[in-house]
């Protein structure tokens, strides 16, 4: 999937839209790439002179990374965020390195799904974890304003 494709599957958009491109490999596991820039919002402060992604961006598109293998499901649901274990940070990512994730299902539970995720760029592991997500009707969200 492309920018566009993941679009249409995510709700996320710019400048959250962490993803540049995601597909389902042969194994049933979501691949997904990112390329940062260097002009992207959470780099401004995060470190001036020396910009390294900060975990917490990592985290998300790692989980954005996994829109591939929920993509069926997502329709008019949101994936929110249920919780994170075992997250690790390796090596620091920088302007100019392209990130790819590689992301597979442990469990499902209902509309509960928990990711397995690492990022690397190259050969160097950067991210890894799990991602616990809920999907929840976009109605339901709204309603709670």
């Amino acid at each position: 999937m492309n920018r566009d494709e993941i679009k249409a599957v995510l709700p996320h958009r710019e400048p959250m839209l962490l993803v540049d491109e995601a597909f389902l490999d042969e194994e049933g596991r979501s691949h997904g790439r990112y390329t940062v820039r260097g002009d992207e919002f959470f780099l401004q402060g995060h470190f001036p002179g020396t910009p390294v992604v900060p975990g917490v961006v990592l985290c998300e598109m790692a989980s954005q990374s996994s829109c591939a293998l929920t993509a069926e499901q997502l329709g008019e649901k949101l994936p929110l965020f249920a919780g994170m274990n075992n997250v690790r940070f390796k090596t620091p990512v920088r302007p100019g390195d392209t990130i790819e994730f590689v992301c597979e299902l442990k469990r499902r539970m209902a509309s509960c799904f928990v990711i397995k995720a690492e990022g690397r760029v190259g050969e160097n592991l950067c991210v890894s974890g799990e991602f616990t997500f809920f999907l929840v009707d976009k109605a339901a969200v709204a309603a709670n304003k």
